[in-house]
Parts: C-alpha cells; structure tokens; sequence
C-alpha cells in the first residue's frame, strides 16, 4: 500500500489488544473510551531529567495487571504537562508524551498522559483523541481485532526487540579528568543524560523496604545505570554505595564485589588463583619468621615486594638480590604494612600489556614500558605506551580474569613470560585517555554499547496466568 492510500477501516470494540513498539511493549489490553478525551498509560516510578530546553520523562510500566514483577522501564521526551479530570471526578497533574501506537498491523501517533493505574482491570486508555477517522468503535463488543498474547514478555524476543531509549546514569567520581568527560561526551551524544555523582557526598538510608540514597540534602533519582569511577582511598565507602545502589536494581557497570576484591591485591591474587589464572608465584606471610621461605616460594631473588594498597606502581620495590629482599620486607613488616611477595619475571623487560576487556572481550590492547631505569610501566610514572596485537591465549587470559571478578569493564595487566601470560592486576576503574590514544579506538562509546544492552529487559522466568 502506498502512502497516499487511505488506511482500511478499522473496527474497534470496547477492550483490543495494543502495541506501543517505541515503548518496548509489545502487548498491552487496552479500554477504549469514547467518553474520555485523553488516553492514559499506566506509570510508575516517574521522574524527570535531561535539560531544561528538552526535558525527558523515565518511568515504569507494569503491562500485565496485577503482575507487578514485570517491570518494564520507559523514557520518552515530554510535550505536555496538563491537568486532567478522571472518571472518578479527581484532577491530576501529568506529564504527556507522544509515541506510535499499532493495532492489527495499522501505527499511528497518540498522546499519552501518564498515572498510577494499579488496581485496575486495563492499564491503558484509549480515549477519543487518539481515534482516527477510518475507525469505528462498537461498545458492545471487544477485541473485533487480532489478539496478542502476554507470554511475548517471557520470550527472548522482548530483550532482543527493546528499543534504544533515553538513559539516565550516574558516573560515581571525585575528578574531573579524562575518563570522567569522556563517558560525560559520548553518553550526551547519543542521547542519554549523564551525571557525575561525588561519592563521599552521598549518604544512605538503609532500610528493607524503601531503601534511598541521598545527595546534597536530596534524595537521588532513580538511573538505569551507574559506572563507578571509584577512587582507591574511598574504595570502601565507595563500594558500600554501589551495594545500596544494587539493593535499588540499579545495573552498576562494575559490581561491588568485584571492584572490593580487584582492590585488596591479596583476595585478587587467591580469585585468580582459584580460577586457575596464571600469574607470578605469589606468597603472603604474617611472621618475620617467614622471610626465607617467603622468598622461596617467590622463586628467590631478584623479586618484587609489593604493598596490598598499592595503585599506579607506588609501592612496589623491585629487591634485587637475597639481601635486598630481606632488608624490605623487614622495612615493610617495621612499619606494620601488609605486602606480598612475587616472582619477578626477567623476560618481561620491564614491559607489560594492557588489555581493555569491555562485555566478554577484548576491545583494545597496548604494550607499556617502563621509564629508563624502572621496571614499572605504569603510564602515570613516566612510562610509554605502544599498540600491540595480543595472542589468542592472551585475549582468553584477560577476559577470563574480568569474569573471575565479575567485571563488565575492566584493564587486565599481563606480563608475556616464558610459560605464557601472567596476570599481574585487574583493575576495576581503568583509565580511558591511554587506551584510546594508543588504540585510535572510541572505547567510552563501547562501554555505552555494554551499557544500552544489558539494560534491556529481561524475560520473565514464568508468566502467571492473567485474569481475564
């Protein structure tokens, strides 16, 4: 049919089924009310954000009445704010958006107002506004057209055909630097609202049943997403946000767990350990009795001695022989540090490889090398950066040391030695300004990529029975 075709006539009776496609919901039992101007849609949780000049509305729709554990989140722009007169005679303020709706094969646009209708029997209205002239209504009867069916939302297709939507998410940082403006830069352009979240400016309500998290004196809003940029001096309080944040079904692009135990050297070394990761012999000891044995079981000298809450290579000494080695660890013990003792690996030349694991690959890697004279390559200690193609071990060592922590964006640090990849470190907050310089790559726009689709909905586990 061309588009200057009249559309067919279209039947409706007092109750069809409906489709609201750029919603992402696929199925809905609609009333159709003639004696109603405005149509309503059933909403909760509905909030406000973006810009000023071009405000959005996010909100949560439950399509099967009564089965309130199908959530499906929404955002549309806003067009309106009106005051409307329900049946029951109350009048109420609602946003009002625009989107297509579909019946039997036919879409057109409608207003929506948005409200609250748990408790009753439709969670739609069709009111007469949203009527065309090729449609006829008979009260007397209902769904004159094709029915859907509710069992689309425990389908795989209703993750797969969810349409990209307007997010809002919080960037959890402290500092305005590179990684924090781009992931500001690129979630703008693509349409998304992004906000940088201080953390140790949060506080939290902790409770079971309405658990908060407040800001400034407000409490903060609900996001699709958080990406924690949690700096290592506030990892605990940090981490204990990002729990509260997951108690709210928040999707946190890192978890807590994950970032807690990639922090602590001593709990990464055993998750890698346990999941059967290579890495440099390792030993940890708590009595100075232990110092020869310790250094045994690193491989002996030279080794590197290495504090716990080390970050960016500060803290790590390189003992060069037996002496050396015995001389820092009785250094570190005599300021009561915990630290651990490692294999240093010769052929690695002071260099090692950075891999950038986003989702469940590899997305970039670069060769770092150490500054003359240290065998650090940390970037942050005056060390350069070159692209590198990455073996196929390799790629797998990365990605399975970011699964081992759960970690959906992570910088795995190997070392190539004679017996292949070492896992150095998992780093839970990696920087974006090397890694895209050296790489040419967007990676902040495929962090967004992971992000757009794990938020989708997911599948109910069983449908129940809807009443009729």
């Amino acid at each position: 049919m061309s588009t200057a075709d009249p559309a067919p006539q279209l039947k409706l009776g007092w109750e069809e089924w409906v489709s609201l496609p750029e919603l992402g919901l696929p199925a809905l039992r609609a009333k159709v009310d003639t004696g109603a101007r405005t149509s309503s849609l059933h909403a909760t949780e509905i909030e406000t954000f973006g810009p000023q000049n071009a405000p959005k509305v996010r909100f949560m729709v439950h399509p099967i009445p009564g089965q309130y554990d199908l959530e499906i989140p929404c955002s549309a722009p806003i067009t309106d704010r009106r005051e409307v007169t329900s049946s029951n005679g109350e009048k109420e303020m609602r946003y009002v958006i625009q989107t297509k709706l579909e019946v039997a094969g036919q879409a057109w646009t409608v207003e929506l107002t948005l409200t609250d209708r748990r408790g009753m029997a439709k969670h739609m209205l069709l009111g007469r506004q949203a009527l065309t002239e090729n449609m006829t209504v008979v009260p007397g009867e209902r769904f004159c057209q094709p029915q859907l069916d509710y069992s689309v939302y425990s389908s795989a297709s209703i993750r797969k055909t969810a349409p990209k939507r307007a997010l809002r998410i919080a960037v959890l940082s402290r500092e305005d630097n590179y990684s924090t403006s781009r992931l500001i830069e690129e979630g703008e352009k693509r349409g998304h609202t992004v906000e940088v979240i201080n953390t140790t400016r949060c506080y939290m309500a902790i409770n079971a049943l309405a658990p908060e998290i407040h800001y400034d004196g407000k409490r903060l809003p609900r996001y699709d997403a958080v990406i924690p940029r949690i700096g290592a001096s506030v990892t605990q309080y940090g981490t204990a946000l990002l729990r509260q944040f997951e108690a709210l079904g928040t999707f946190c692009v890192n978890g807590s767990e994950g970032i807690t135990a990639s922090r602590d050297k001593l709990h990464a070394h055993q998750v890698l350990a346990r999941n059967k990761i290579g890495m440099p012999a390792t030993a940890f000891a708590a009595s100075p009795k232990d110092t020869a044995n310790l250094i045994g079981i690193a491989g002996g000298a030279p080794l590197i001695v290495k504090l716990l809450a080390s970050t960016q290579g500060k803290g790590v000494v390189l003992a060069e022989t037996k002496k050396a080695a015995e001389s820092v660890i009785t250094a570190f013990r005599g300021l009561q540090a915990n630290f651990l003792v490692q294999q240093f690996v010769k052929e690695a030349a002071g260099e090692d490889i950075r891999c950038f694991v986003v989702g469940a690959r590899v997305v970039a890697a670069m060769k770092r090398s150490g500054a003359d004279g240290d065998f650090r390559s940390n970037l942050h200690l005056g060390g350069s950066a070159t692209p590198v193609r990455i073996t196929k071990e390799e790629r797998s060592t990365a990605v399975r040391a970011a699964r081992a922590f759960g970690l959906n964006v992570a910088g795995v640090d190997l070392l190539r030695s004679a017996t292949g990849p070492k896992v150095l470190e998992v780093n839970s907050s990696p920087g974006l300004e090397g890694i895209e310089e050296v790489s040419s790559k967007n990676i902040a726009a495929l962090i967004y990529d992971e992000i757009e689709d794990r938020v989708r909905p997911a599948p109910m586990r069983r449908l129940k029975a809807a009443a009729s």
